[in-house]
């Protein structure tokens, strides 16, 4: 039989296990909400606990919090900040509205291991208590928020770097294949030459942009609430609690925090990590067209494009021997796919706040930090496993070039469009090529021909325009 312990909250009395930091609130957390398994992202629960620390430095400081329980609950975050309890967090993602149950989580965690530390009794909260002490001028209102959005900034911090190794193995696969003249497609359907380094070299650049545009969502991510406590007021903190907690949660942090410009306005909306959502969504659209595309230009190999060959990392069918699948690129396709369906979850929670708070914030903040985490754990390994082992098949890469009727278009400025339009459905409709019409119609002599259709001019029209 497991030992137990009794705690007290406003509702009454209730029994705890004895060997964990959590308490009574969480009890009733886990009890209420039985939904998906899923926990909290670690950075979540990193930045709640700098966050608490922050918030203790400051109140101590200012005398908002004597130095006695003010050590032992600062020892108790720095604990929790570095890992040491992140299994003491049970309350699911899907709970009470403004993330409650949570904050309640994590404040126990740090008013049971500061009695610890202080030599008393777990549950025993008389001494220090997890909503008059830990929680001293705060609430789950303004500490949520910004421990969300704090945890939002390490994801991405950890984020940018998968996108630039999968932008630089892009890169590198560009230059190995500028040499590769291939026929374009537009509609789906022959377009003007291209090279595929040039294809490539476009995939990465979408790349590049998409991360131009990250710095703007950090500072809108680093504008928080911190210190407005219950609706923005900051009704039962000392003063200058704002500005210190937040100066403080800046320096642990390594982050620009800096307090919202409009103490309300950051209590009640949540377009930071609308914000944030918008900008992994615009990435993972991007990264959905490319996995199109090498899907696409791997097709076949007899009955497709077979431009390029995909590493061959597993086998493709349990029925067809020898198949080989572009597996890489479809699960990050079906990682994208989750990332933009999570995007429409979040914009329904940010436009559901109400007068003086958003209680969907919790949803908002466990999709934006869910899709951050996949992205960040498979960019890496789809660059890995797909990108740098990419092969361009040459000799079919020169036969569907040469067969394009669309190289005809060259021929324009010379005879105009409606002749060349002639000449394009005559080579269709007969299997004649091009070049064997225009000798054939004395349009052009084989000169002109080699000068405007041969191989070398074939290349100078993959150049692109300057």
């Amino acid at each position: 039989m497991v030992a137990q312990r009794t705690e007290k909250d406003s509702l009454g009395d209730r029994e705890v296990p004895a060997d964990v930091y959590w308490g009574i609130q969480t009890l009733r957390g886990r009890e209420n909400y039985p939904v998906s398994g899923l926990r909290a992202s670690t950075h979540l629960v990193r930045a709640y606990a700098l966050l608490k620390l922050a918030a203790v430095r400051a109140n101590v400081e200012l005398k908002g919090l004597d130095e006695r329980r003010g050590k032992a609950l600062a020892q108790a975050a720095q604990e929790m900040a570095e890992g040491r309890f992140d299994h003491e967090f049970p309350i699911d993602v899907f709970q009470a509205g403004a993330g409650v149950s949570f904050h309640m989580n994590v404040n126990e965690v740090l008013t049971n291991r500061a009695l610890e530390i202080l030599g008393l009794a777990r549950g025993d909260y008389r001494d220090v208590s997890p909503n008059d002490h830990v929680n001293r001028g705060q609430s789950t209102n303004d500490t949520f928020p910004s421990a969300a959005q704090v945890a939002v900034l390490l994801a991405l911090r950890e984020l940018r770097p998968a996108v630039v190794s999968l932008a630089v193995s892009l890169e590198r696969k560009a230059q190995e294949f500028r040499a590769f003249a291939k026929a374009g497609r537009t509609h789906l359907k022959d377009a003007m030459p291209v090279t595929l380094g040039a294809e490539f070299r476009a995939y990465a650049m979408a790349l590049e942009r998409v991360l131009e545009a990250l710095p703007t969502v950090e500072r809108a991510l680093c504008e928080i609430p911190l210190g407005g406590s219950a609706v923005g007021t900051g009704i039962n903190s000392v003063a200058g609690f704002r500005s210190r907690a937040v100066e403080e949660y800046a320096s642990l942090t390594g982050l620009a925090l800096v307090p919202g410009r409009d103490a309300f306005e950051t209590m009640q909306s949540r377009h930071a990590l609308g914000f944030a959502s918008a900008w992994l969504r615009t990435l993972a659209l991007e990264l959905i067209r490319i996995a199109n595309d090498l899907r696409l230009l791997a097709s076949g190999p007899y009955t497709g494009l077979d431009e390029i060959r995909v590493p061959e990392i597993q086998p493709g069918s349990s029925i067809m021997p020898g198949k080989v699948n572009p597996s890489a690129a479809e699960c990050l396709n079906m990682i994208a796919f989750h990332v933009v369906g999570a995007d429409a979850a979040t914009a329904l929670a940010v436009q559901a706040g109400q007068l003086e708070i958003n209680v969907m914030m919790p949803l908002a903040a466990f999709e934006v930090l869910f899709s951050a985490e996949i992205l960040t754990n498979y960019l890496p390994v789809f660059a890995r496993t797909c990108i740098d082992g990419l092969i361009a098949n040459g000799p079919q890469l020169e036969v569907y070039l040469l067969e394009s009727g669309a190289l005809a278009t060259v021929l324009t400025p010379k005879l105009g469009y409606l002749k060349v339009a002639e000449l394009v459905h005559e080579s269709q409709s007969t299997g004649t090529s091009v070049k064997e019409l225009l000798l054939e119609h004395r349009l052009l002599t084989a000169a002109e021909i080699e000068e405007l259709l041969g191989a070398a001019a074939l290349l100078k029209l993959t150049e692109p325009v300057r």
